[in-house]
């Protein structure tokens, strides 16, 4: 009996009541409702504890994506305003230079574009998602060299419609150039849903965006001669079919040129396309075919040329970088004003479409020549019909409506766009003969 008290109650020095025989009954019921008083108070502090921790991780989740994210904060802010702010030249008018959100501004064509309106005065903001297409590397140099010259470049994607809002809060932009895609007509037999991503969905992200900013800029952005597709008629002209698409990236242009009318039409935007016929130039993309054949041929190693059928040589439009943001920044200095407010339309505005090409198609024979004869080193070729891919034999430009309305006249032939290409290409990737350095 001794034990059993003893293991019931404390052994806390004092007085301690033990009731006997007369006190049974009451203990066993003081027991149940300690007991079950105990379990409920368990209850609610695990329950309390629980909230707690889930309330506390949603904080942490919350907060670890505000500071893993590469934007926002009252320094980031200040750097947008600054890069978006005009620097006017002495002299010039008080409204003069406009500001420009770019992009795509880490891109081959968006870099060059960025440059070009900073160096002339204009207010500039890039943005790139600097994807894995081609060496992200390359993209991060051009950042650093538009850095150099005052254009921020924020690192995020056009599908981030908070960071789009964000940005169109911070700076009311004037205009728009967009050249922010997914590029290459081949890679799109490997990865179409990139191309859809971007090209398509991220288009009317930033659709959204600027029919909703207040006041609404001006749009000016990069479709593609792909467009033309299985068009046989020469040279492409606006005025020709764009609905037989050859490939998944020219039927998302296609769609691109459909999306933007579709948002002039209803929230009055003020839209041009671009149709933009290879592009080629220092600081290019890695990917197009005078790029690998620079740097296969300086490696030593062969380089597969395509034929079309019956032996055809392909020929291209090449159009070298300059003349393309000449045609860009006419675009933007004739783009008209846009019409909406807070998404509602007040008026019509103005809807465009221009060829940007050289009107001078080069056969890829004669494109290779021109590198062997400046990189002074003979190319190992491989000739091989053309496979089913996406790729069409030919492009050639009319650029009628581009030269009358922007004033656009191409200057660069192909033999003086790749001699500065090469040098640019020697420079910056360095070159040691039979290497696999250079690139």
């Amino acid at each position: 009996m001794r034990a059993l008290e003893d293991d019931l109650f404390p052994s806390t020095p004092g007085k301690v009541k033990i009731e006997r025989a007369g006190g049974a009954m009451n203990r066993q019921l003081h027991r149940c409702f300690a007991s079950t008083s105990t379990m409920f108070l368990w209850a609610l502090f695990l329950v309390a504890m629980t909230a707690s921790y889930l309330s506390f991780q949603s904080f942490v989740d919350t907060s670890s994506k505000y500071f893993q994210a590469s934007w926002g904060g009252l320094h980031w802010e200040r750097q947008i305003r600054s890069s978006a702010a005009p620097r006017r030249p002495p002299g010039s008018s008080p409204n003069a230079g406009i500001s420009v959100l770019v992009t795509g501004a880490a891109g081959f064509v968006g870099a060059h574009c960025s440059l070009a309106l900073r160096k002339r005065g204009d207010g500039v903001v890039g943005i790139d998602n600097f994807n894995a297409y081609y060496d992200p590397s390359l993209k991060k140099a051009r950042k650093a060299l538009l850095a150099s010259h005052g254009v921020y470049v924020v690192d995020g994607d056009i599908n981030d419609a908070r960071l789009l809002a964000k940005l169109f809060d911070v700076v009311p932009f004037t205009h728009v150039l967009h050249l922010a895609a997914q590029a290459g007509v081949r890679y799109a037999m490997e990865n179409p849903s990139s191309y859809v991503h971007s090209n398509v969905a991220g288009l009317v992200t930033l659709l959204e965006a600027c029919k909703s900013a207040d006041p609404q800029p001006a749009l000016v952005w990069a479709s593609s001669s792909s467009v033309y597709g299985l068009n046989d008629a020469v040279p492409f002209s606006e005025s020709h079919r764009t609905d037989r698409p050859a490939s998944l990236y020219a039927a998302t242009k296609k769609a691109g040129e459909e999306i933007t009318h579709s948002y002039n039409h209803i929230y009055g935007l003020s839209v041009t396309g671009l149709r933009f016929f290879t592009v080629y130039g220092p600081w290019g993309r890695p990917d197009m075919a005078y790029f690998s054949f620079t740097r296969n041929i300086l490696q030593g190693k062969p380089i597969t040329v395509y034929r079309g059928r019956d032996h055809v040589d392909l020929a291209r439009d090449f159009t070298y970088i300059d003349d393309i943001v000449k045609g860009c920044l006419g675009s933007l200095d004739t783009a008209g004003r846009s019409t909406g407010s807070g998404g509602k339309k007040r008026g019509p505005a103005p809807y465009r479409i221009f060829n940007l090409g050289n009107t001078s198609p080069v056969t890829v024979p004669t494109l290779v020549a021109i590198l062997e004869k400046h990189l002074r080193v003979k190319a190992k070729k491989h000739v091989v019909e053309m496979p089913g891919n996406g790729d069409v034999p030919f492009t050639h430009a009319n650029i009628s409506l581009a030269r009358h309305h922007l004033g656009y006249k191409p200057t660069t032939n192909l033999d003086a766009g790749l001699k500065k290409f090469v040098k640019w290409y020697l420079s910056y990737y360095g070159y040691t003969r039979g290497s696999s350095k250079s690139l």
